[in-house]
């Protein structure tokens, strides 16, 4: 399915899991990466990304400081 599945199927399993990831209009949250494999789904099709079987998902908080 699309990662939007994915984080739905999580959200069942660990509740408010997916609004830590998506933002009240159904869009990424800023400061979370997510990666299909090593794939950053900025730059594929966001939440609509393909995950196929075996396929790992990372969700990553951005880290900022110096």
């Amino acid at each position: 399915g699309s990662l939007a599945d994915v984080l739905a199927a999580l959200d069942a399993a660990h509740p408010g899991l997916q609004e830590r990831v998506v933002d009240g209009e159904g869009n990424l949250r800023r400061f979370v990466n997510v990666f299909v494999d090593d794939d950053d789904v900025r730059y594929l099709d966001g939440l609509k990304t393909d995950v196929p079987d075996g396929q790992t998902v990372s969700i990553i908080p951005a880290v900022a400081g110096g």
